[in-house]
């Protein structure tokens, strides 16, 4: 007697149930934004001293309020005129971390520099003559077990 091929693919997959219920060597990490930045020629000390005052104030408290994990900044070599010379990192503990975040972020954002939300725009504005964005990545950690 001869079986469908439909009931040979289901008593192939049942026995094979069990391998797939194995655990998996990994479990998903933190997860961070990079953001790609070009700081403008001759903005490298203005930007720098943004970044270690009114910045960092805000990503402290940032991190107090639970909002964020970490954060980083890096500077790099650019290759061409065009590449990032500076990678901004946050890091959040996990994706469901995005959900309500810009409320929670731009409410701790106000506490800390004492400007409303127009005012913070303006003052984005400015900080555009001193640095490009580029764009930013989305990339998650990967834990071994």
């Amino acid at each position: 007697m001869r079986m469908p091929v439909w009931i040979s693919a289901l008593l192939l997959l049942c026995a094979s149930s069990p391998l797939l219920a194995q655990d998996r060597p990994t479990t998903p990490g933190t997860v961070s934004v990079v953001t790609s930045i070009r700081v403008l020629d001759g903005q490298g000390d203005a930007w720098t001293n943004y970044l270690a005052t009114e910045w960092k104030s805000v990503m402290e408290a940032q991190k107090k309020a639970g909002n964020v994990v970490d954060y980083a900044v890096y500077w790099t070599r650019a290759r061409t005129p065009d590449d990032p010379n500076m990678y901004m990192v946050t890091t959040v503990a996990n994706m469901a971390a995005f959900d309500g975040m810009n409320d929670r972020m731009e409410k701790v954002s106000m506490e800390v520099t004492g400007r409303d939300r127009a005012a913070n725009t303006a003052a984005g504005l400015e900080r555009d003559k001193m640095r490009k964005v580029l764009g930013s990545e989305l990339i998650r950690k990967v834990d071994f077990k």
